[in-house]
């Protein structure tokens, strides 16, 4: 035997030894794999199970965003502004003063309607003075006609004493003509002190009026010296609720319109999300259910939720153009519908949060699993009776 095949014989095993120092690898990797497999059987029952009995029931969106019920800051008149007490980004409480504007022409037509006012008692006055001066005309005319009806009576009785006697020959016809004329007048001036007191009693009522319509106008007055006052109160512009100022764009010696946007008030103490489920997930989604609200600005913070309520349509119904899908061609498209949920976070992550911040929001519909069963059989019950018909 040469050195070369002694070498050969120390470097080759047998098969035998081959075969016993592969067993131990091949057992070793059968129980690796029979753990993996254990495992994975495990936790994929895990799975099964989690997701039958709440995972499927977790309907969450990343289209949600942070939002606030923000109050624009507007005038009700138009002016100059003199004062502006607060500053962009700055805390304030509900009623506090933010802008004034120039109130003096607001004075000034309140001053006019106070005149106005002051002019219309002024011209009742004199009517009701000129009524009591009425009356006494009026009873002046009484008065007169009276003496009229008087004097009218006796002529009358004198000509029926005169017309026996002129007839009989003891008084001549001339004095009965006299007479018979006197009568006639004393009669004509009797209609005229009555159409005299007619008529004054009738400016009696026409006087009258005028006291009502000075009364009238002062109530006009009145009322244009109240939306006087109103609008010089206007030209002081106070905080309808508490919250922080933002988007302000009002500066002092601006001219502002009626209805200008000056400045929003944020309420960061009723902050809410917004969030748009699509249509398919909202089947069993109810007010009162519990959510988890993900901050994409707070890493690793979640925040308790719950749903308060439901939009009445989806977001492309409240569009400026909604869609309009009568048409030949029409291609389906998940619709979105906003559902608003609460936030129920302490201060300190509160101060944290501002409207329009993106956010992750999942929904355990869990508590109305039995809703879509009891709908389902309530429409076959309805269907039956249709068939039974």
């Amino acid at each position: 035997m040469t050195a070369s095949e002694g070498a050969e014989d120390q470097t080759h095993d047998t098969p035998e030894e081959e075969a016993s120092a592969r067993k131990p690898i091949s057992r070793k990797a059968k129980l690796i794999l029979g753990i993996v497999a254990l495992v994975a059987l495990i936790a994929g029952g895990w799975w099964f199970l989690r997701y039958q009995s709440i995972g499927k029931y977790l309907q969450d969106t990343n289209d949600a965003q942070i939002a606030a019920d923000m109050v624009t800051v507007a005038p009700r008149i138009g002016g100059y502004v003199g004062e502006v007490f607060v500053a962009e980004n700055e805390d304030v409480r509900a009623g506090q003063p933010l802008v004034r504007i120039d109130p003096r022409t607001a004075r000034a037509q309140a001053a006019q309607a106070e005149a106005q006012i002051a002019v219309a008692a002024a011209q009742a006055d004199a009517a009701r003075a000129q009524v009591r001066e009425q009356y006494a005309v009026v009873a002046q005319a009484r008065a007169q006609l009276a003496a009229a009806r008087a004097k009218a009576a006796f002529d009358a009785g004198e000509v029926a004493r005169y017309r026996p006697l002129a007839a009989s020959g003891a008084e001549s016809r001339q004095q009965l003509a006299q007479l018979e004329a006197t009568a006639e007048q004393s009669a004509d001036n009797v209609r005229a002190q009555e159409a005299a007191l007619a008529m004054q009693q009738r400016r009696v009522a026409t006087l009258q009026e005028q006291v009502g319509q000075g009364r009238a106008q002062g109530e006009a007055a009145r009322a244009q010296l109240a939306a006087a006052n109103v609008d010089v109160g206007a030209t002081l512009l106070r905080a309808a609720s508490a919250g922080r100022i933002g988007n302000k764009t009002v500066t002092v010696g601006q001219f502002v319109q009626a209805g200008t946007r000056l400045m929003s008030i944020v309420p960061l103490d009723k902050l809410y999300v917004r969030a748009n489920f699509k249509e398919t997930q909202l089947a069993l989604m109810r007010p009162g259910q519990p959510a988890t609200i993900k901050v994409d600005a707070l890493d690793g913070v979640e925040l308790a939720g719950r749903v308060e309520s439901q939009a009445p349509g989806t977001g492309a119904q409240f569009s400026i153009l909604p869609p309009q899908n009568a048409t030949g061609n029409f291609t389906k498209i998940t619709q979105r519908v906003p559902v608003r949920i609460s936030i129920q976070a302490t201060p300190a992550a509160r101060r944290l949060l501002v409207p329009g911040m993106s956010v992750t929001v999942t929904v355990n519909t869990k508590s109305a699993r039995d809703d879509l069963a009891r709908i389902r059989a309530q429409q076959e019950a309805v269907r039956e009776s249709q068939r039974a018909r």
